[in-house]
């Protein structure tokens, strides 16, 4: 008879996980929906001077298929993917690619500036750097003693 290791917290870290699943995910993604709901996925990292979002939107033809904005602690992204394709419905055997309007609001690590901010797309994938706002600097108030 084999020895068991008693673990009290798998159970615990396993719900962590899925809670973790659920909130960075979204919604569709903890379910195990796919994301033709409209939430793209976001990878976000900082650097010293600033916060850095890469996102995959497939498709995008124009810059006016896209919507961003830039609020200190929160960064949204949303637009349309059209696919005007010379295939007549009725001749698709399957048909899985995301197209439609999409939206994506996520909670920034840290405040970031609206000015300054850049976006790129490419391959795929738009990358936006926001700058960090400068911390606010505690300074010592000298006391005059009379």
């Amino acid at each position: 008879m084999a020895l068991v290791p008693f673990e009290p917290f798998r159970r615990i870290d396993h719900l962590k996980k899925e809670m973790d699943r659920f909130f960075n995910e979204g919604l569709p993604a903890a379910f195990g929906f796919n994301q033709e709901f409209g939430a793209p996925r976001i990878d976000v990292h900082e650097t010293e001077n600033e916060v850095i979002a890469h996102c995959e939107i497939a498709g995008l033809d124009k810059k006016e298929d896209v919507d961003i904005q830039v609020e200190p602690h929160n960064l949204t992204i949303s637009g349309t993917i059209n696919r005007f394709n010379e295939v007549k419905e009725e001749q698709f055997h399957r048909k899985e690619r995301f197209t439609g309007r999409f939206h994506r609001s996520i909670a920034l690590p840290a405040e970031v500036m609206e000015e300054g901010t850049t976006a790129s797309y490419k391959n795929g994938i738009l990358e936006v750097r926001m700058p960090k706002a400068p911390k606010e600097t505690r300074r010592r108030i000298d006391v005059q003693f009379h």
